[in-house]
């Protein structure tokens, strides 16, 4: 069977094929011959991030894992101000990182096609928010492209490029979880030469201080140009190939459904049985094309905009409508829900309560029948891996701060130290966010430099994975040593970005071209002048303790790096190169059933055998780092054997 990373670059026009959506939009990148590509990963977005790593040196692209969103934007902007056409991908609250180049720039224009993925995630499956994109792009006047399908997301992508081309100015892709995670049919296009020969590009960049200096009087004469262009394009939207009107042209009803909303929409009207109404499937929710409107709404006598979380396309649909004297019934999110996802039913419900219809099923009754069998299954929430090193950097924590510390910690898979029984995090905001708070508690709590001897200190510990360090821990740390701030930081470096799939990040040195530069976390520190820096190996629970202490008993800023290769990337390598891993079990006779390996450490692997009155290990997840026999007063774990 074939790779998606062979198959994205197949040259093969013509050819259907089953892609992810975020694979899709790799394809029509290459297919639109990219010359860069930067990104910092973010899920919904990393598989596209992940695929133009795996392809494009064969392809002759430039790619780069950036150490954030905002370094990303900025190296692909670049080169799209030198005439190359460039993209960069970023999850929803990403864009919050790029946004202050993101929002000065839109002015400048580009040369090269610059296209911006962005992929929102309704219903919160992996972030802290449900920011809606289509409302940053309208308050920066940038047009957005929508798909409805992955290949839909393949052909836009291109087509993203050219308008931004034609315009000179920057297009956001907007995908959300469901494409970028959705698996469909997509047809292959040409793949260009430069492409095929793995052939790179180079631009040109001329100098214009009047253009590339956003300094005010260039910025005073940008924004009415601006407005200029986007009105140019909503012009041109009009005529894109990603909108159209379908269904009855006599019918009295009229459903606008954007992106992924008009999937949900024809499966919703197919299930009522409904047909005589008229739809507008807008591929670009901003601008709206006004043209497009004025056709939609003739002979129409009420409408219906089905559309996901902000009522954007609503908004600019109202006041078109009250501008030009249509006085019909428009409505939106009076029917449709502004929170979570678009779902079939969530489609269903709305538009039966809109035309007067009953739902093909009752709905109430089967949320019903779903809370008597929530209520038998026991919920599994997540946890950390089966020998998961974070989990022992927690345990020493916890022991060496004891119960009244308090654990700012940050964006990643440490996150889980929230859940009983590790419990070691009371506050996540945003990526880096844990060195400021942590500084910020220390100022609230304990006082400024020379208060605080009169002040029982508190003890402040922050935990922030390695790629998010560098990502934003820099700027806080820096903050926290210039204000003589007294908290303790836990790096926990799992030499990978692991929530997002195993990147690499700038405390590994990898990049996909090759081996790049390793800038170690503990250097970094030490220069920026910590008081404290210490690396430690989280799997030796009693020196991972023993640092924690000395940390937490010096004044002024402590730096733990906690380094240990992710589990279930070691794990995985050592499947691929046929080596094994001790396997653990417990010696009943020594085991007295006093549960601190379950209700103070909790790895995964082991459980407790009511029966017995024991804990028992599950030989099949057990990943051998041996932090149970550290953690066990009576000694009860022993090695059984060797894991394949």
């Amino acid at each position: 069977m074939a790779k998606v990373t062979d198959i994205v670059l197949w040259d093969k026009p013509g050819e259907r094929v089953l892609l992810l959506g975020n694979h899709a939009i790799a394809r029509g990148a290459l297919e639109a011959n990219i010359a860069v590509f930067a990104a910092y990963p973010g899920t919904p977005s990393s598989e596209l991030t992940d695929t133009m790593a795996a392809v494009a040196e064969k392809a002759g692209v430039y790619m780069e894992y950036s150490t954030n969103e905002k370094v990303a934007f900025e190296t692909a902007l670049s080169a799209a101000w030198s005439g190359l056409r460039a993209m960069t991908a970023m999850k929803h609250v990403g864009l919050n990182v790029a946004a202050d180049t993101f929002l000065s720039a839109v002015g400048m224009g580009v040369e090269g096609g610059f296209v911006i993925m962005v992929a929102d995630d309704p219903s919160m499956w992996s972030s802290q928010n449900e920011q809606d994109t289509r409302v940053y792009a309208k308050f920066a006047q940038v047009p957005v492209l929508e798909p409805s399908s992955p290949h839909e997301a393949k052909e836009m992508t291109k087509y993203a490029f050219e308008l931004s081309e034609k315009f000179k100015h920057m297009v956001i892709l907007r995908t959300t979880t469901r494409i970028s995670h959705a698996r469909g049919d997509v047809v292959l296009g040409e793949l260009p030469e430069e492409i095929k020969q793995a052939k790179r590009k180079f631009g040109d960049f001329k100098k214009d201080p009047s253009r590339f200096v956003d300094v005010p009087s260039n910025a005073r004469r940008f924004h009415p140009i601006i407005l200029e262009k986007i009105e140019k394009i909503r012009e041109e939207l009009a005529e894109c190939p990603f909108n159209w009107i379908e269904g009855k042209e006599d019918a009295k009803v009229g459903i606008i459904a954007p992106g992924l909303a008009y999937s949900y929409v024809k499966e919703a009207l197919a299930w009522l049985g409904v047909d005589d109404v008229k739809i507008l499937k807008l591929g670009t929710p901003f601008p709206v094309p006004y043209k497009l409107l004025e056709k939609f709404f003739d002979g129409l006598e009420r409408v219906l905009i089905v559309e996901e979380l902000e009522p954007v396309v609503e908004e600019q649909v109202k006041v078109w409508a009250f501008d030009n004297g249509i006085r019909i019934p428009i409505h939106g999110k009076d029917y449709v829900p502004r929170v979570y996802e678009m779902t079939t039913r969530r489609a269903v419900t709305a538009i039966a309560k809109f035309l007067g219809l009953e739902t093909p099923v009752n709905f109430e009754s089967i949320d019903e029948k779903y809370k008597k069998v929530s209520a038998i299954v026991p919920p599994r929430p997540p946890s950390l891996c089966p020998a998961c090193p974070h989990r022992n950097t927690f345990y020493a924590i916890k022991k060496a701060a004891g119960p009244n510390a308090i654990f700012p910690s940050d964006i990643g898979c440490y996150t889980l130290g929230l859940l009983p029984p590790l419990k070691t995090v009371d506050t996540t905001v945003a990526m880096g966010a844990s060195i400021g708070v942590a500084h910020g508690l220390d100022v609230a709590l304990n006082g400024v430099p020379g208060e605080k001897e009169t002040k029982e200190k508190k003890i402040i510990v922050a935990t922030i994975g390695d790629s998010t360090f560098f990502h934003t821990g820099l700027p806080a740390l820096a903050n926290a040593i210039y204000n003589r701030s007294n908290v303790v930081i836990v790096v926990m470096d799992n030499l990978v970005t692991a929530m997002t799939g195993d990147q690499p990040n700038p405390g590994t040195g990898d990049t996909p071209h090759g081996p790049g530069k390793r800038i170690l976390i503990e250097d970094v520190a030490k220069a920026m002048g910590a008081d404290f820096v210490e690396v430690v190996d989280p799997y030796d629970i009693k020196a991972t303790y023993e640092v924690m202490k000395k940390a937490i008993e010096t004044e002024g800023v402590s730096v733990v790096v906690a380094r240990r290769i992710c589990a279930l990337h070691r794990v995985g390598e050592m499947r691929r190169r046929g080596e094994k891993w001790p396997i653990y079990t417990v010696n009943e006779e020594k085991c007295t059933g006093c549960k601190i390996c379950i209700n103070a450490y909790g790895c995964p692997a082991i459980y407790w055998d009511a029966e017995k009155k024991k804990a028992q290990v599950n030989p099949l997840i057990c990943w051998g780092c041996g932090g149970c026999a550290q953690v066990c007063p009576f000694g009860a774990f022993e090695v059984m054997k060797e894991g394949e």
